[in-house]
C-alpha cells in the first residue's frame, strides 16, 4: 500500500535531532526518498528514552532510500550543494523542509536593552536566512522540474513557531527571526503560485523535543509547568505532533493551501 508521499524526494534540514528528525522517519514511513541534512549526524540531547541510533541508521532501519549532507544552512554554497546533491542523487527534489534552527534565548534570555548584538546576527543567519536559501534553490530547481501528475512541482515547509505570530519578553533575536519567517513564506508563496510549488509554514508551541532548544527549559520545574498551562490541550506537545502536521502540508491533501502558518500547539495561540 502506498504511503501519502510515495517516492516523493525530500529535503530535511536540522534532520539530526528533534522535530528534523522525527520528521525525516514519519517522511520514510508516508514512503518519501530522505535527505538527511545538518551540521552533523549525530543527535544533540534528546530525550532519555530517545533511540540511540542516528537518523540515518533509524532510516535504514526502515528500509528508506536515504542520504546524508553536511550542510551548514547559513551558508549559500553549502545550502545550494546540498540541493544539487539531491538532484544528483534522485533526479529532483519534491519538498523542502525548512527546520534547522536556534534558540539562544533558551538558555541565555535577555530583555532589548541587554541584548547581544552577536546573538542577534547568529540567530538572524540560522533561522531567517538559512530559511531564505532553503526556499531560494529549492525553488529554483522545483520550477524547472516536470510537474506530478495533478500539476503540482513541489512543497515547500518552513518551520516557524508560534512566537512568529506573537511575542514574549527577553527573545527578541528568536521571535523577529520566526516572525520573518512567516513574512518570507507569504511573499515566497505568491511568487511560487503560478509554478504549482506549495509553500506554508508551520507554528509548533512549545515542544518537548528534549534538544538544546527545549532541555534548559523544561528541566526547570517551575518553568515547564507554567509552559504547560499555557497550553491548554494537552500541555506540550511531542516532536510527532510537528511531523505530523509536515506530513498533511507535504501531500497532496493540501492541493489549495499556500501562503499559510499553521499553529500547531495546543491551543497556544488561541490566546
Amino acid at each position: 500500500m502506498s504511503g501519502r508521499l510515495q517516492n516523493k524526494v525530500a529535503i530535511i534540514t536540522g534532520a539530526s535531532s528533534g522535530i528534523g528528525r522525527t520528521t525525516a522517519l514519519a517522511y520514510a514511513r508516508e514512503g518519501a526518498i530522505i535527505v538527511c541534512s545538518d551540521i552533523r549526524q549525530e543527535a544533540r540531547g534528546e530525550k532519555p528514552e530517545s533511540s540511540n541510533l542516528t537518523t540515518m541508521q533509524e532510516l535504514q532501519n526502515l528500509g528508506a532510500k536515504s542520504i546524508f549532507v553536511k550542510c551548514d544552512t547559513s551558508s549559500a554554497q553549502e545550502v545550494e550543494e546540498l540541493v544539487k546533491k539531491a538532484v544528483e542523487e534522485y533526479g529532483r527534489v519534491d519538498v523542502m523542509v525548512n527546520n534547522a534552527g536556534i534558540a539562544i534565548e533558551a538558555t541565555d534570555p535577555r530583555p532589548v536593552w541587554d541584548y547581544p548584538e552577536e546573538n542577534w546576527d547568529k540567530t538572524m543567519a540560522v533561522n531567517l536566512k538559512g530559511v531564505f536559501l532553503g526556499c531560494k534553490y529549492a525553488s529554483r530547481q522545483m520550477k524547472s522540474q516536470e510537474p506530478h501528475p495533478n500539476g503540482d512541482r513541489g512543497w515547500i515547509i518552513n518551520l516557524s513557531s508560534v512566537l512568529g505570530l506573537g511575542g514574549t519578553p527577553a527573545s527578541a533575536g528568536y521571535v523577529s527571526s520566526k516572525h520573518g519567517v512567516m513574512g518570507l513564506t507569504k511573499t515566497v508563496a505568491w511568487d511560487c503560485a503560478e509554478h504549482r510549488i506549495h509553500v506554508n509554514a508551520i507554528c509548533p508551541g512549545c515542544t518537548d523535543t528534549r534538544t538544546s532548544m527545549t532541555k534548559a527549559a523544561f528541566d526547570v520545574s517551575e518553568v515547564k509547568s507554567q509552559l504547560e498551562r499555557q497550553h491548554p490541550f494537552r500541555g506540550l506537545g511531542e516532536a510527532e505532533d510537528i511531523a505530523k502536521a509536515a506530513v498533511f502540508l507535504a501531500s497532496e491533501e493540501c492541493s489549495w493551501i499556500t501562503g499559510i502558518g499553521l499553529p500547531v500547539d495546543g491551543g497556544y495561540s488561541s490566546m
